[in-house]
């Protein structure tokens, strides 16, 4: 479906505020309040707008260290693709917070996993219990986020 300047409009600020009311939501886009809302149920029924969800302040939660790991496998067939996402799925880290994002890359790197951690000790931990011992793992390179330059 073909996206106008105003539908533009309501997704920018809903992602940086889900919560808003819808009229100061039509406000902030130039449009009533009955014609956004509208708009925001067409962009829900199309899939636009799949779900709504909170952004965590992983520092509130003792984890204020994002890590950015790329991970590459022995091969890159379907087999080892599932088995190695089947493990990521149902590892500790997903279930505990710890893995926020992980995703199948083009390029050089196969994977790419957002991690939060409390400290250079706790991805330490991470990487000898969790990141090692996921299935088909050749090589893993890590940067350490300094700053989030565009939250």
């Amino acid at each position: 479906m073909p996206l106008d300047d105003a539908d533009i409009g309501i997704l920018n600020v809903l992602r940086r505020d889900a919560r808003i009311t819808n009229q100061e939501l039509a406000a902030k886009v130039g449009l009533s309040p009955s014609a956004c809302s509208r708009r925001i149920q067409r962009l829900q029924q199309d899939g636009v707008i799949s779900g709504y969800g909170a952004t965590i302040d992983e520092a509130a939660l003792g984890r204020g260290m994002a890590v950015l790991i790329f991970i590459t496998l022995n091969q890159q067939s379907e087999e080892f693709l599932e088995a190695f996402e089947r493990a990521v799925r149902n590892s500790p880290g997903m279930r505990d917070g710890t893995i926020a994002e992980c995703y199948l890359l083009s390029g050089r790197y196969d994977y790419m996993m957002r991690v939060a951690m409390r400290d250079m000790a706790d991805y330490e931990t991470f990487h000898k219990e969790q990141l090692s011992r996921l299935p088909g793992v050749a090589r893993v390179e890590t940067s350490f986020a300094m700053r989030n330059v565009a939250p």
